[in-house]
């Protein structure tokens, strides 16, 4: 091991210290499934989301900012088709990418892509694509790097003013020049969005799971808890 490599595993060290995070197994999102009353899927909720799976119709735009663990995020989305959404967000972070061990302040940048893949009556399904750039500050220090994260989501609509998520994230992240290298989350996970009328809504989003360390052979636990609104125009 070289010194380099020891340093960073030194600084690393509230991670590599962890029990290794046992298989995270989503079951509860098959009971958010079948718990939804089958006669509630006929309405669609209001036609658009920014967890779920509908996109903001095209020629739409939509400003939403969100705060909780770990940090605020301010996005905006325009529809540039029925189908695709682009965008971008912007995030000041008290906890590192979610790591619930890392409370080290930091900005984030990142481009925002949802595509819906299909949509039913009942529910609709789409993939999300948010790469960036990040820079925190652990230790009067400064590590830099990349996120590439990938999502995929369903949306469940529930009567005309609630929307329900689930999905799987991996919000795929790499650091430059502190020896940690790559960084791969699993993180599953819920939320809801109340419209309270067809341009605004209210939100709420949960993921959580494993962050897998593989230059050292660990992972901790990560968790992403985030509420918030949204305001479509």
């Amino acid at each position: 091991m070289t010194l380099q490599l020891r340093a960073a595993r030194a600084a690393w060290r509230p991670f590599a210290e962890r029990k290794r995070v046992k298989r995270f197994i989503p079951g509860f999102l098959l009971a958010v499934l079948l718990a939804v009353p089958v006669p509630a899927l006929a309405q669609r909720g209001q036609g658009w989301s920014v967890l779920a799976a509908d996109t903001v119709g095209q020629g739409r735009n939509v400003f939403t900012g969100q705060i909780g663990y770990p940090g605020l995020t301010l996005g905006l989305l325009h529809g540039g088709s029925d189908r695709v959404d682009i965008g971008g967000k912007f995030s000041f972070n008290w906890g590192r990418e979610g790591l619930v061990d890392a409370t080290d302040e930091g900005l984030k940048l990142q481009l925002w892509l949802r595509i819906m893949l299909a949509k039913t009556s009942n529910v609709s399904f789409a993939l999300t694509f948010q790469p960036g750039t990040f820079v925190y500050f652990p230790r009067n220090n400064t590590a830099f790097g990349m996120v590439f994260p990938v999502g995929f989501v369903v949306g469940i609509p529930v009567g005309s003013a609630l929307t329900l998520n689930a999905g799987i994230d991996i919000p795929f992240n790499v650091y430059i020049g502190e020896g940690i290298g790559p960084v791969i989350p699993i993180l599953f996970g819920g939320g809801l969005e109340y419209f309270v009328n067809n341009q605004f809504n209210v939100n709420f989003n949960l993921r959580m799971g494993p962050s897998i360390f593989p230059r050292f052979d660990d992972s901790a636990f990560t968790m992403e808890a985030l509420a918030g609104v949204a305001y479509r125009f």
